[in-house]
């Protein structure tokens, strides 16, 4: 990994890079619906499977990154399969890695999940439109997908022995999967382990350990190389591997693994790009977020900046406003697109992405500063702020600033319901709420910073944005 130092120098920390990627990789699993540990869980199947082919100790390491990071991709495609199937994203996907590829399970499929709470009209057409162009929709998707995720990964300085996993986890050994339609050994090696596991793993959590040995010996040939389901079929009766699968010390099994007991120093620049990366895969997932990270970065520093803020603070604080809507991988895009008014339940939904947020931080000593911004960027300094209701004192200025950085985003951006505001109009709107919810000194920072910059007027309204 490039990033990754082989000698300690200044600004260099010891770094379980295990540890970062296996909490990380909780975001993932949110964002495909998928229960909490998808990922470690398929990391330490595809290792067992790994080891019993004998893979060396280069393609073992490569291995464990590309099970960790498989889902890198993942958020890229939410927007698209609402939009087409008039679903609920993370229903949708759960639900989708239970089908093998035949004709009558894909057809019972798209038949119960098109449009479950549309009109019988708008279904109908949603139904009609995938039926006649299913195959370039579902080519369209996963490529979407594997090439963001192999992109990010190379971001995050691993090389193609891992991207390209990432990049082929669809395709099939016998040629049907996508988006390339390539087969057997064409296929790495690293990608038909990555996506057995994911299987084993769906129908392991769903129906125990029988359905996954009975999946995986049904799709044997088709999609799986029959040497591997083979091999695996050799875990059957082994009650220790189901154990610690079901295990809750399954992540410390994870890192006792060869790859993750290797402590690498990492420079502070690795962890800024793993915030990077990750801020992608976040503003990914919407039309209405991209760039959205990014941008509250941008006012952060400025905030930062102006208040005077050193520059080591204010690189933590710039990772922190990269991390701070992790959370939202969590949320369905039916909520985060709406073009009208939240109801109740949908909004409870949102308030919840600060707390999940929150919990993919919690195992990752190096981003242990950056947990209450990220579970506090909405409250509000008179109380009525979520998820927590914190007030005064009990919000502390880095929060205050991501805070204020967040809230001028959302407003000079466009929302599924409205347009974006002016500039002036939104720092209006800023001033009437300065005191009771939104920290005066970061405010005033924010105008000085604005006007500092070239024009004098702050930014233009973006293009395109979030719900703060």
């Amino acid at each position: 990994m490039g990033q990754l130092a082989i000698e300690p120098e200044d600004g260099q920390r010891e770094l379980r890079v295990a540890e970062l990627l296996s909490s990380m990789s909780r975001a993932l699993d949110l964002t495909e619906g998928q229960p909490q540990g998808h990922c470690i869980r398929c990391c330490w199947i595809g290792m067992q499977v790994g080891r019993k082919i004998a893979l060396n100790d280069r393609q073992l390491s490569d291995l464990y990154y590309t099970l960790l990071l498989k889902d890198l991709g993942c958020s890229s495609n939410a927007a698209r399969i609402c939009q087409l199937y008039l679903a609920d994203d993370l229903t949708f996907k759960h639900d989708f890695k239970h089908v093998n590829g035949s004709l009558p399970q894909v057809l019972h499929f798209v038949l119960t999940h098109t449009g479950p709470e549309a009109g019988l009209a708008e279904r109908f057409r949603a139904v009609v439109n995938i039926l006649q162009n299913g195959g370039e929709i579902a080519r369209e998707q996963i490529e979407t997908r594997c090439q963001t995720g192999a992109g990010i990964a190379r971001k995050l300085g691993f090389p193609e022995s891992v991207a390209t996993p990432i990049r082929q986890l669809d395709e099939h050994w016998d040629g049907s999967g996508l988006p390339e339609r390539i087969g057997g050994d064409d296929i790495s090696i690293l990608s038909q382990l990555a996506l057995m596991a994911q299987v084993i793993d769906v129908f392991h959590s769903s129906a125990g350990p029988q359905a996954a040995i009975d999946e995986v010996k049904q799709r044997s040939g088709t999609w799986f190389a029959p040497y591997l389901t083979h091999v695996f079929a050799m875990f059957a009766n082994d009650d220790a591997f189901w154990e610690t699968l079901r295990s809750e010390r399954l992540s410390d099994a994870i890192y006792d693994l060869e790859p993750a007991r290797m402590i690498k120093l990492a420079d502070e620049d690795y962890l800024d790009d793993i915030a990077s990366a990750f801020a992608q895969v976040i503003d990914a997932k919407s039309p209405f977020t991209s760039g959205h990270s990014q941008r509250v970065t941008l006012f952060t520093d400025l905030i930062g900046s102006r208040i005077g803020l050193d520059e080591r603070h204010r690189r933590t604080l710039r990772r922190a406003a990269l991390l701070h809507d992790i959370g939202k991988l969590g949320v369905s895009n039916r909520i985060l697109d709406k073009r009208s008014w939240l109801d109740a339940d949908e909004w409870e939904a949102v308030k919840m992405h600060p707390v999940h947020g929150e919990a993919i931080l919690s195992g990752i000593s190096a981003f242990a500063d950056l947990k209450p911004v990220v579970a506090g960027h909405h409250e509000r300094l008179d109380g009525t702020g979520y998820p927590y209701g914190l007030q005064g004192d009990e919000i502390d200025l880095d929060t205050r600033i991501v805070t204020t950085a967040d809230i001028f985003d959302a407003l000079t951006a466009d929302r599924p319901y409205r347009a974006a505001m002016p500039v002036d109009e939104a720092l209006a709107i800023m001033d009437e709420k300065a005191g009771p919810a939104i920290d005066p000194q970061c405010l005033v920072a924010l105008k000085a910073a604005l006007d500092d910059r070239p024009g004098g007027a702050g930014p233009e309204p973006a293009a395109a944005g979030p719900s703060g």
